[in-house]
């Protein structure tokens, strides 16, 4: 069963049957977790790296941040049974799409906002496919762990 993680949006599951997937990570990044002994695993597709950027819409859409996202993200996989220690995390995304000049940087900031929330909580990346100016579609198979990537112009790729 195919679940599709939206825009500024999140999905945590033990439902081996789920197959999880994001589209469209430009300067946005997704985030996959997944923990093989008690198969919980879970994803999270945000758009900006810090909430203090719009408190409000923080308040309404935690998913959109990194700040934010990120530890909810750790936090529902943690009500399931999963564990920080056996939990393999992958990324992809942080593109210059938009912003073809780098003036606002979104794919960078967001990416330099994962690594210093995963360095602070000792959280290690086991794969990542970041930066360039392409779009990524990112799948993670919950019944055995296995996540790839669809890149625009190229055949699937795993992660």
């Amino acid at each position: 069963m195919k679940t599709i993680v939206g825009i500024a949006d999140m999905r945590v599951s033990n439902d081996p049957s789920e197959l999880l997937v994001t589209f469209s990570l430009g300067s946005c990044i997704g985030v996959a977790i997944y923990d093989p002994d008690v198969k919980v695993g879970g994803m999270l597709h945000y758009m900006l790296p810090e909430k203090k950027l719009d408190l409000e819409k923080a308040a309404i859409k935690p998913y959109m941040f990194a700040d934010s996202g990120i530890p909810l993200l750790f936090k529902k996989a943690y009500e399931l049974g999963a564990k920080k220690s056996r939990m393999v995390v992958k990324v992809a995304g942080g593109a210059q799409i938009l912003d073809e000049s780098g003036y606002f940087n979104i794919g960078k900031r967001n990416y330099a906002a994962l690594r210093k929330l995963f360095w602070r909580n000792n959280v290690m990346i086991a794969a990542e496919d970041i930066g360039g100016n392409v779009n990524r579609t990112m799948y993670l198979r919950l019944s055995d762990g296995k996540s790839w990537l669809k890149i625009s112009g190229k055949k699937e790729v795993a992660l």
